[in-house]
Parts: C-alpha cells; structure tokens; sequence
C-alpha cells in the first residue's frame, strides 16, 4: 500500500505535510527496530497498512476528538499516527489544540517516543508510567496490542470515568476476550471490521462499570 492508497482509504483528509511527518516516522522506526523491540521486523514492509492505515482509521471514528489518550503507547501506534494528523489538521483548527498523550510504562520506549515527538514536533506529551496511575481529562481513550479486554478495561476505566470515548484496536481473538471481560465488567459494545485486516476489530466500548 502506498500512502496515497492510505489516504484515500480514510474520510479523515490527510495533508501532504502529515504524509511527511510519517514518512521520517518511519525511518525513526525502522532505525529504532535495529536496538530495541518497537515492531516486529516482517511488519515494516507493510508500515502503511499494518501500522499507519491501523491507527488512523480511529480518527473516522472520531473525527470531532481534540484529546487522545493511547495507553500502552509503545511505539507509537496510534498514538504518534494520531498526534501527527492531528497536528496537521484543519477540521480542528477552530478551538482549543489537539493534544495526544502517550503513556508507557517502559523508559526505553518513553525515551524512543519523546525522541520522534521532539524531531516532528508533535502534539503530544509522554507520560511514562502505568495507565492506572495516570488522571487526565480526554475525549478518546484507546490502545493497540497493549493486553486483553479485561485488563484493557481496568486501565482505562478512570479515563471512561472522567468522560472519554473507548476505542480499541483488538485482533481476531476479540471476541473470546470480550466474553471473559464479562466476567468482571459491564459494558455496551459495538465492533466494526478494520480498515487494515479484516480479521482486525474496532471495538467501541460505552458506559464501563464493574459488574456485581
């Protein structure tokens, strides 16, 4: 896939300048995969797709949304996908500025993260802690590969409290981890296919509360 395939595969207007940001984010990655693991190596080849085309479909979800939340940030998906078309946006130029924050509880990857944000100079603050222990006010609350819906929901639960939307990029098991998730939550939930594989889901999770 090329960038100009990811971009018409989205509602979400990508800017010229966004597809550059990503384009260095993706040299950043492929140097930073060399030292530590960020991504599996099979998976660059496949960055705008699998990773970029991923993450940003999010923002069709919620394309009115000015702050994010990406809980187990990592290497940057959505989270880094997101604060750069974010920062390059002109749906949101009205009003108070997008802001995405990272958290991750891992300081090498914290250190990887506040690297590509200082470079592209993003619109995004690095929390580098767990995402229980983190209290911040947003509209979005998501997360991609970070751990099963029942824990997922535990880090997200004081985001959802405060007001967030949920959203969550989950694989094809998902449906067996919402079936467990059951066990110790109750929810609303709405799925949709991925925009990058259709064994993928977009799960939408609403009105979170322990069950009893």
């Amino acid at each position: 896939m090329t960038p100009e395939e990811m971009s018409a595969r989205l509602m979400f207007h990508v800017k010229h300048e966004a597809i550059a940001d990503l384009q260095k984010f993706y040299q950043v990655l492929a140097d930073g995969n060399e030292v530590m693991n960020l991504v599996g190596p099979a998976t660059l080849p496949d960055y705008w797709s699998r990773h970029v085309l991923d993450s940003a479909q999010l923002l069709d979800c919620r394309p009115d949304a000015r702050t994010w939340a990406d809980l187990g940030a990592g290497a940057g998906f959505p989270g880094i996908v997101l604060s750069i078309l974010l920062k390059h946006s002109t749906t949101l130029a009205d009003g108070p500025a997008p802001h995405v924050y990272l958290v991750e509880s891992l300081t090498k990857r914290c250190r990887f993260l506040q690297t590509v944000v200082d470079d592209l100079n993003l619109p995004a603050t690095v929390i580098n802690d767990r995402a229980e222990n983190v209290s911040v006010k947003v509209d979005v609350v998501t997360a991609r590969a970070v751990a099963p819906m029942i824990k997922l929901l535990g880090f997200a639960e004081g985001f959802i409290r405060k007001g967030a939307d949920a959203w969550f990029l989950k694989g094809e098991n998902v449906e067996s981890e919402l079936v467990d998730a059951g066990k110790v939550w109750k929810f609303d939930v709405e799925q949709s296919e991925s925009m990058s594989d259709p064994r993928g889901r977009v799960i939408h999770i609403r009105r979170l509360r322990r069950a009893r």
